[in-house]
């Protein structure tokens, strides 16, 4: 996918997170992250996205950590929720191609980076302010574009699961494959041991338990927010994602 692509998809996701969450009320309780309520998922997702554009914004390249919770709430607490999402996407949309700034994931470049993973941080804490409204997340799932929610499956594989603090891990080496029924050249295998996981592109070879099923399904199924759509193999092997692969 293209930068403004992530962009577009930022922006309305970040829409359509303030929509459900004005509907569902800061008291509601999120049944996806069951120790929330809406007020904390407003509170986390601004806090990024504030934080984000900082990098972006003013071309921090050294990390830091983001600025604590604000202590708002109700109708003021949503309005600084837009404000913060309007700003990272205007940040986002403004920076120029070669924008020098910290980043956590490898990426094309910053920009790339950024635009990326604050869309696929947004979607997924989208689906959390549905689920706070009642909105069942296979709804939510079936309004995210198959390339962006394969695209998403890959980031989490081959970008947050390749990082040394990944948990999940085995004790005799083990292969996981991850299939996207939907989606062109969405197959990736896991290979696990006691060492970070490899992911590669691709099916060949063994698989000692395959999960698969529509991207957008499978998408936050990996995201720990659905079931997933089908396990076939050593069901051990989908029970130790979803118990070990919580991103922090």
């Amino acid at each position: 996918m293209e930068t403004v692509e992530f962009i577009r998809v930022l922006d309305q996701q970040g829409r359509s997170l303030a929509a459900a969450a004005g509907e569902a009320g800061p008291d509601a309780k999120v049944p996806t992250c069951p120790d929330w309520q809406v007020r904390d998922l407003l509170r986390h997702t601004g806090t990024v996205h504030r934080w984000a554009t900082s990098f972006v914004a003013e071309g921090r390249t050294a990390p830091y950590p983001p600025d604590g919770h604000p202590d708002l709430d109700g109708g003021e607490l949503l309005d600084w929720f837009r404000t913060g999402h309007r700003r990272l996407v205007d940040a986002l949309a403004a920076a120029p191609a070669d924008v020098e700034c910290w980043h956590f994931l490898p990426a094309p470049s910053p920009l790339v980076f950024w635009a990326r993973r604050q869309a696929h941080e947004t979607a997924v804490h989208r689906a959390d302010a549905e689920s706070a409204r009642g909105t069942a997340p296979e709804e939510t799932a079936a309004a995210l574009p198959v390339g962006f929610a394969a695209d998403g499956i890959d980031e989490l594989l081959r970008g947050f699961h390749a990082r040394p603090k990944s948990r999940v891990r085995t004790e005799a080496p083990r292969a996981l494959r991850v299939r996207a029924t939907d989606a062109d050249d969405a197959v990736w295998t896991v290979r696990l041991s006691a060492e970070p996981p490899v992911t590669e592109r691709g099916g060949e070879g063994d698989a000692d338990c395959e999960v698969s099923g529509p991207a957008a399904l499978l998408y936050l199924s990996l995201w720990n927010r659905l079931p997933y759509p089908a396990v076939e193999g050593d069901a051990s092997l989908a029970r130790l994602w979803r118990e070990r692969s919580a991103v922090t």
